[in-house]
């Protein structure tokens, strides 16, 4: 599996000057750590994670510490060595190198050296997205193995906030077919609502077929020179290369801006048993008085 990771974190700046945002932590897990569990679950060994020269802490991550582990072991300090070592032996990380930000398209090209020769497929997951609950890879591999080529994963969105994602444009499914999987015609990116083909958008999970690098070999570059994955499918559908959509019907954080990620921690610090039930009456409260704050001021 490919984790592109070498972007610059340019919409969490300045936090990202110096800490890659893949290593910021949602509670008390970097997203990376997160990134890496899902794959794992999905049957993933090995890991190629796409980084640039200045991001090299995320590769240090994935390294035991035994002078750590050792110390909190003598001092009795479990709970915290377990989580320390929930890394140790997840998956084999394995470093590709993007000199430039030249695109995602290009960031999995560089990935290609890191895939086996009998590896047909692969899948992509954007560190940026949190798609939950995890398991949604394992059913993008169920549709691959029914219908072959590539697989996407969608979300459902209000009509008015298509604009914000890439679009699919989608085939009628069949009577009697599974209706989260659909056959993809074509992508329109952040379109007008109403130029928008559906609803149903584009999340961060990609199932490609290999046929992708051949594909980005032929793409060219974009705006600000950027090859772009997007394009590459566009062009492997018109080539015939099948490509369906499975339509996750969970949620989703997008750890790339702060907005979404102090939703993503909150979100998980409700459901932890440590953090969960203070948290749950601190903004009880705090929401409360935000409210009884709001009616003086309006005079409600």
């Amino acid at each position: 599996m490919v984790v592109p990771a070498a972007g610059l974190g340019t919409r969490f700046l300045p936090a990202t000057k110096t800490v890659p945002k893949e290593l910021l932590p949602v509670v008390d897990t970097p997203g990376i750590e997160l990134i890496a569990r899902e794959a794992a679950l999905a049957g993933a060994s090995r890991l190629a994670v796409v980084t640039a020269p200045r991001k090299q802490g995320i590769m240090a991550y994935f390294d035991q510490d035994e002078l750590l582990e050792s110390t909190l072991a003598a001092r009795g300090k479990t709970t915290q060595l377990e989580k320390v070592q929930a890394v140790n032996n997840l998956v084999e990380a394995v470093a590709v190198n993007q000199d430039r930000p030249l695109g995602l398209g290009h960031a999995i090209g560089c990935a290609e050296s890191a895939l086996d020769d009998d590896e047909d497929c692969f899948a992509v997951l954007l560190p940026d997205d949190l798609v939950l609950p995890f398991g949604v890879l394992n059913e993008m591999i169920d549709v691959r193995q029914r219908f072959g080529g590539t697989v996407l994963c969608g979300f459902e969105v209000p009509e008015e906030e298509v604009s914000n994602y890439g679009v699919f444009d989608l085939e009628e499914p069949a009577e009697g077919d599974d209706p989260r999987v659909r056959r993809v015609r074509g992508m329109v990116e952040k379109p007008d609502v109403a130029d928008a083909p559906s609803t149903v958008v584009a999340a961060g999970r990609y199932l490609l077929d290999r046929t992708i690098f051949d594909a980005l070999r032929r793409t060219e570059p974009g705006k600000g020179g950027e090859i772009q994955v997007t394009d590459a499918i566009e062009l492997l559908i018109k080539e015939g290369h099948p490509v369906h959509v499975f339509i996750h019907e969970g949620g989703r954080h997008d750890l790339g801006n702060p907005g979404g990620f102090i939703r993503a921690c909150v979100d998980f610090a409700l459901n932890d048993d440590s953090y969960g039930p203070s948290l749950r009456q601190w903004l009880t409260g705090r929401l409360s008085a935000d409210a009884v704050s709001h009616a003086v001021v309006s005079g409600e």
